[in-house]
């Protein structure tokens, strides 16, 4: 029987390499990137949640007849109360949160985007080997002819 396909054993040469592997996913640029996205989009989902709940609904609130707010309107089907109110409350913030990033994606980076397209970057100057280069081939051009 030979000892590195043991089961229950684990090779602590595998467990480095699978620890190797999950060090350089974790801490690559993108990852991070991610990350810090995540983060952010999560700060903004309250901020959106917030202008929601204490501003836009409350408003909406204050449009419509009657004298509870937008969290206790309920529909009643019977003996059965469903709150609609709450739904319509997480509906409008989805609706915003959409609108924003429809927004910030679209509109400003897909103009950020084209201004970048429309001005290509001129090539750079050839450096002094590349130049003494061409000059060598040019006059062994000449010279076949």
């Amino acid at each position: 029987m030979n000892s590195n396909n043991t089961r229950g054993v684990l090779d602590p040469r595998r467990a480095l390499s699978l620890l190797e592997e999950f060090k350089n996913f974790a801490l690559k640029g993108n990852v991070i990137d991610l990350a810090v996205g995540v983060i952010i989009g999560a700060a903004f989902g309250k901020i959106v949640d917030s202008l929601v709940k204490h501003l836009l609904l409350p408003l909406v609130g204050l449009l419509l007849p009657g004298d509870q707010g937008y969290r206790e309107w309920k529909l009643a089907i019977g003996a059965q109360e469903i709150p609609c109110g709450l739904f319509i409350g997480e509906l409008v913030n989805f609706v915003v949160v959409a609108l924003a990033l429809y927004i910030f994606i679209v509109k400003f980076l897909g103009v950020l985007m084209k201004e970048k397209q429309a001005a290509p970057a001129a090539p750079p100057a050839p450096s002094a080997e590349q130049v003494l280069l061409a000059e060598i081939r040019d006059l062994l051009k000449a010279q076949r002819t």
